[in-house]
């Protein structure tokens, strides 16, 4: 089986298990596209190295189009995107405590 996420304006709304088979005869009659997303990526890394779209996409996450690849909302402020991994790194968090004496 196969997971697919529906995207509506970059946005993941919804995700899915199907065979691909499935979209031959599906309706869809609301707005937005189905796209195949891997249960099996996750910071564009898979355990049989053949990573898909960057992430396994989670409803609410982005969907870049250009660079093909799903990941999740902005989790702070201060985060970066890596847009090797396309995983959110919070610089802030990693800066290390000054102390005054």
């Amino acid at each position: 089986m196969s997971h697919f996420a529906k995207v509506v304006d970059g946005k993941v709304t919804q995700v899915i298990v199907a065979e691909p088979e499935f979209f031959d005869t599906f309706v869809d009659s609301s707005p937005g596209t189905w796209i195949q997303t891997s249960y099996n990526t996750h910071g564009n890394q898979h355990p049989e190295g053949r990573p898909l779209r960057g992430n396994y996409a989670g409803i609410g996450y982005t969907y870049d189009a250009q660079n093909d690849v799903f990941y999740a909302p902005k989790p702070s402020e201060t985060a970066v995107l890596n847009e090797e991994t396309w995983l959110w790194e919070d610089t802030q968090a990693q800066e290390p405590e000054v102390t005054q004496g």
